[in-house]
């Protein structure tokens, strides 16, 4: 499975290149629109069409090429037929996660079902890597089924935390070092403890 962040790395370079294209666009149409009287038009309209066009072809391009990449696309697409090979439950209420052990062990390459309840209020599920980015991540919200199946594919130690708001104290629903991955062929070098961050 492609690592998120290799996936946000990869569509920084994309989407600036695209956006970059989309501004020039502005700036050719800006030019066209001062261009003095008397002179001949800078830009025909039908280059303007032909060129916008393109845009829409290789903005929709990206999303077709890219969608494939993201790592929960698979799970979601499949969800219906894939068994979790492990369910951890875990509640939240009054801003604190209770968890079924301080630290949990998962199996590499094993889906996992983290099914998530909440007593009070709205709040996020996320699992973070030792670098801070965001693994993968949930909104947990009262008397709703709140599950979300994972496999990881790199050995490591992840992060919990609330990624919705909450009020202030939400601020402060993290645990540090919860879920240790293991058995994989594979390190992830930004879940490693005291690793590249």
């Amino acid at each position: 499975m492609t690592d998120s962040v290799d996936v946000l790395n990869m569509l920084k370079i994309v989407y600036t290149l695209y956006t970059l294209a989309v501004i020039s666009l502005i700036c050719w149409f800006g030019l066209g629109v001062v261009n003095p009287k008397g002179k001949p038009r800078i830009v025909k309209a039908s280059t303007f069409y032909v060129y916008v066009g393109a845009l829409i072809t290789v903005g929709v391009a990206i999303h077709i090429v890219t969608f494939n990449k993201i790592p929960w696309v698979e799970i979601d697409f499949k969800r219906d037929s894939l068994k979790a090979a492990q369910v951890v439950n875990i509640t939240i209420e009054d801003h604190k996660f209770m968890l079924p052990s301080p630290k949990i062990e998962l199996k590499c390459n094993e889906y996992v079902m983290f099914d998530v309840i909440s007593k009070d209020l709205t709040y996020g599920f996320g699992i973070f890597r030792q670098n801070n980015s965001m693994v993968t991540q949930m909104q947990v919200v009262p008397g709703s089924k709140n599950d979300l199946m994972w496999k990881f594919g790199k050995n490591g130690v992840y992060h919990l935390r609330s990624t919705e708001y909450s009020g202030p104290k939400g601020a402060h629903m993290y645990i540090k070092d919860v879920f240790e991955v293991t058995g994989c062929t594979e390190d992830d070098k930004y879940s490693q403890k005291g690793g590249s961050l």
